[in-house]
């Protein structure tokens, strides 16, 4: 009965039967997007506008660990802005900044955890438009890739540990890139 009952569903849903593992597809978990001025003041309100437009969410402010005498920056002091996007819009937002880079990424933007990250010099090359009074920046993108089951160990009842064989690794991020992107890495 319960067999008849489960083909019946799965031929009703028209669901592929493949062999692929569904815990093992790689998403985007977050895209951080970083513009560090290194001062505070107006420059950093402007490059918090950038981030404004290119996102539409609010940026945070970033502060200083230690003061630097020689670059001028002082402890606690605002130097920096980010935002952290996710969903579909973070993977908008990545297609752009790939297509600025022309799809190649060297094998050392990847990290040994999956992550990866690259600059860009302008966002004006983002589709932005130039504002005079705005200037132009450079900004950071890095993204984080995870699995379906990488809640586990942040979550409060039943906490466990991710397994080795199910973390992203380089390799892995690096083939993700390819196929998802059709990425070159040089």
């Amino acid at each position: 009965k319960k067999k008849k009952f489960l083909n019946t569903i799965y031929n009703n849903k028209k669901m592929p039967k493949s062999n692929a593992n569904p815990m093992k597809t790689i998403k985007i978990d977050k895209l951080c997007l970083n513009i560090c001025v290194g001062e505070s003041g107006d420059r950093l309100t402007k490059a918090a506008s950038v981030l404004k437009a290119l996102s539409g969410q609010d940026p945070v402010y970033s502060e200083a660990r230690l003061t630097i005498r020689s670059f001028g920056i002082r402890r606690n002091e605002k130097i920096s802005c980010h935002v952290t996007v996710r969903g579909e819009k973070a993977k908008e937002i990545l297609e752009r900044g790939l297509k600025v880079k022309d799809y190649e990424l060297k094998e050392g933007c990847f990290s040994p955890q999956g992550n990866f990250g690259f600059g860009i010099k302008e966002h004006i090359d983002l589709g932005l438009k130039y504002d005079p009074s705005i200037g132009i920046f450079g900004l950071d993108f890095y993204v984080v890739l995870s699995r379906p089951g990488y809640r586990v160990p942040r979550r409060k009842r039943a906490s466990a540990k991710v397994g080795f064989s199910h973390k992203v690794k380089k390799d892995d991020a690096m083939k993700w890139y390819q196929d998802e992107f059709q990425g070159i890495i040089l």
